[in-house]
């Protein structure tokens, strides 16, 4: 591992600890020539399948765009990071327990969106509403109609 600090090549690890819930190892690293300390994480590196958009090109997942539609969503929206992680980290299980090489970006779409619904309702209609395109206010109340039969309100 090289140091972020002096890019000396020579560190040694200090703490090793499991996070997560054991899908990271944190390692506490110190530089042996300028003594810093940094922390450095591991994670199980998979390849999940490509995705496959609605114009028919292929490109590869990108959690992190993932991520921040999905923080866009919950913005200003009263839901721990913990529960948020939990979400993402699903959504990346079931991509990766795919069989195929390949899935078609509205299936990882309704992932998100089934995610956000047990998450938060208003971040649930927020992506609904840029993901699935709402043209006016009538697509708005369909989807809130809907969501409120399923939740036994009316």
């Amino acid at each position: 591992m090289r140091c972020p600090f002096c890019q000396s090549d020579e560190t040694k690890v200090l703490d090793t600890r499991l996070s997560d819930d054991g899908a990271q190892v944190r390692r506490r690293r110190e530089c042996v020539d300028c003594q810093e300390r940094f922390t450095t994480r591991e994670v199980i590196d998979l390849n999940p399948p490509r995705l496959i958009k609605k114009d028919g090109t292929r490109e590869a997942f990108d959690e992190e765009k993932m991520r921040s539609g999905m923080l866009k969503a919950l913005e200003k929206r009263n839901v721990k990071a913990e529960a948020i992680e939990t979400s993402m980290r699903n959504i990346v299980h079931k991509l990766i327990t795919q069989s195929e090489s390949e899935v078609a970006v509205e299936k990882l779409g309704q992932w998100v969106m089934d995610e956000l619904k047990s998450l938060d309702e208003i971040a649930y209609i927020r992506f609904a509403s840029v993901y699935r395109q709402f043209q006016d206010v009538a697509a708005f109340r369909q989807e809130i109609d809907k969501l409120m039969s399923k939740n036994g309100k009316s």
